[in-house]
């Protein structure tokens, strides 16, 4: 938008001070000729131009470099309407032809500083712009606002922020009232880090503009990058001004993400994704919020479009390959991942992802060697040592598990999971001394754990630590009152107390459980055989088995729901309705989100 007033620089007089020396010259009635015809060509490209006509001021302004290919204002003027169509390889050419005919050109210098701080050829266009900057202050005249901003953004764009932004200050300072000045006044003082001035600028370029979505935007990102309060307001703020703009959409809800606010970015994403189908980076951003916010199904197609549009990124690599495994479906995560290791050998990420995968397939020696692998990139990492170790666990081996458990302890000490599965392992091989003060930090740590605290009562009980172990065993049974063995645990400690009524009551409970929880499998074996009876059409056959399951457990509510099937297949539409009800009652539905 900056071109017509610098085309309007161009001054008609020029052509006729050329004319005239030709016309001097001895080179005949012929050249004369030419150059009148050319003038006469400059002329109406002129006026083409004051109409605002583009396309016929360069038609004009081509005639004229034909007539008199050593005319710099011929070129100077075509190369700047070519500028300003878009055709700027074009554009730039006949501009530097005209500089080569007359470097003083000021209107040529001006143009293609311009293209070439468009087109990113910055250190070529700012010595443009100083030429330009000089002449403008020996003729008393000031430079038009958007060729000094160009030439600030040139700056920026070779880094030389802190230069940039004093030429923008200057200019801020002269046109207090632009809000769009104040704003990339902030945006330079950012990128230096200057997040005081940057703040500042943002929030005068708001105070003249309160509907600048932009500056709502960065003021936003200068308030998350610094800590301060009201970043997300100033985020979705800006999100809000401009619910069309895809592009801001997108940043809005991606720092809103990273900021770990991923509630408040999911609908920013989803509209940005809407806005923008084919960008990769909202697919992607959008599905790293839907697999953070387990939606993984949701996910994957995103990941999958991103990943056409960079095929070797292996972050996206990483992501598909841990959302299939997240699926339940490491088969088709892994070769993925894989991929993701060819293209980044070091990316401890996916060998930690491919050990997970592994794990899911119960291929735990594979999972060892690629946590291995991990460590190697990334050997302080309390959760590779503490997943390695659960790895070895798994595979019988408490001579190489312990050590890494006990090292993940040490790195995380605030992490209960090592001292946990160190409790166990203490405690698998009868050391109960050993375990108690594993079990006992887990506690502390994760207190609500009711297995946890079965585990510690039990380690107290062999201690001999009855108090202790009464404790922690009615903590357990608070947690998790269903559970047979933490009464059974409990009855054994009151006997010891010498508080017979009490054990009695706990072993009474423990066989009630026990009762309960073998029916409910005696139920889910019938209903089983009732749902496979039901699929082959044998309705009464079925009727029996779901009968048999309610016997065993009037509260199972899928055999209600089996028998209520039968019964409409056999027209006995009152006793199917009963059913249902039955069902509903012993579990209800849980409503919609």
């Amino acid at each position: 938008m900056l071109f017509p007033v610098l085309l309007r620089r161009i001054r008609p007089d020029l052509f006729l001070l050329v004319l005239l020396v030709a016309a001097s010259s001895p080179s005949g009635w012929a050249q004369t000729s030419a150059l009148q015809q050319a003038d006469h060509a400059y002329r109406i490209g002129l006026a083409a131009l004051n109409r605002g006509d583009l396309h016929a001021a360069k038609d004009s302004f081509a005639e004229v470099v034909r007539l008199d290919p050593a005319a710099e204002q011929g070129h100077s003027a075509l190369g700047a309407v070519l500028v300003r169509l878009g055709q700027l390889s074009a554009g730039m050419r006949e501009l530097e032809l005209a500089l080569r005919i007359h470097p003083q050109d000021h209107s040529a210098q001006e143009n293609l500083a311009l293209a070439y701080q468009q087109t990113g050829a910055y250190a070529k266009a700012i010595p443009l712009f100083q030429a330009d900057l000089a002449a403008a202050r020996a003729g008393h005249r000031t430079l038009p606002l958007g060729v000094i901003q160009s030439y600030a953004r040139a700056l920026a764009g070779l880094g030389r922020i802190s230069e940039a932004a004093s030429i923008f200050a200057v200019a801020a300072h002269a046109h207090p009232t632009d809000a769009g000045l104040q704003d990339e006044l902030g945006t330079l003082y950012a990128l230096g880090h200057n997040w005081a001035a940057a703040q500042t600028a943002f929030r005068a370029a708001i105070a003249q503009q309160p509907g600048n979505a932009l500056a709502h935007l960065h003021l936003g990102s200068v308030l998350a990058a610094t800590q301060q309060p009201g970043s997300i307001k100033e985020l979705l703020v800006s999100a809000h001004l401009a619910p069309e703009n895809g592009a801001l959409q997108l940043q809005a809800g991606s720092m809103l993400a990273h900021a770990g606010e991923d509630a408040a970015a999911l609908p920013l994403l989803q509209r940005a994704h809407s806005l923008l189908p084919e960008s990769a980076a909202a697919a992607q951003q959008l599905a790293l919020v839907l697999q953070r916010q387990n939606h993984t199904a949701a996910a994957i197609p995103l990941f999958e479009q991103a990943l056409q549009a960079q095929p070797d990124d292996s972050d996206t690599l990483v992501n598909l390959g841990m959302a299939y495994t997240q699926q339940q479906q490491a088969k088709l995560g892994i070769p993925y991942l894989r991929r993701a290791i060819a293209i980044d050998a070091r990316n401890a990420m996916a060998h930690q992802d491919l050990a997970a995968a592994f794990i899911q397939l119960n291929q735990v020696d594979d999972a060892v060697t690629e946590m291995k692998a991990a460590l190697a990139l990334d050997p302080n990492s309390p959760q590779l040592h503490y997943n390695l170790g659960l790895a070895y666990k798994m595979l019988d081996n408490a001579t190489a598990a312990i050590p890494e458990l006990t090292l993940a302890e040490k790195l995380n000490p605030d992490a209960w999971e090592p001292a946990y599965v160190l409790g166990l392992l203490e405690l698998q091989e009868g050391r109960y001394a050993e375990a108690r003060p594993q079990l006992e930090h887990a506690m502390q740590v994760h207190p609500d754990n009711g297995e946890g605290w079965s585990m510690l009562g039990s380690v107290y009980s062999k201690l001999g630590q009855l108090p202790q172990a009464q404790a922690a065993l009615e903590r357990a049974i608070q947690q998790i009152p269903n559970q047979s063995d933490a009464h059974l645990l409990l009855a054994t400690v009151y006997m010891e107390e010498k508080k017979p009524d009490m054990a009695l009551a706990q072993r009474k409970l423990a066989a009630s459980l026990m009762r309960n929880h073998m029916n409910e499998q005696r139920a889910e074996v019938a209903t089983h055989s009732g749902q496979s009876l039901l699929a082959q059409g044998k309705l009464d056959a079925a009727a029996v088995e779901f009968q048999n399951a309610i016997g065993f457990d009037s509260n199972y509510a899928d055999a209600h729901r089996g028998l209520a099937a039968v019964y409409q297949r056999q027209g006995k539409m009152t006793e199917a309705a009963m059913e249902n009800l039955l069902a509903a009652k012993v579990q209800p539905t849980t409503p919609a989100q």
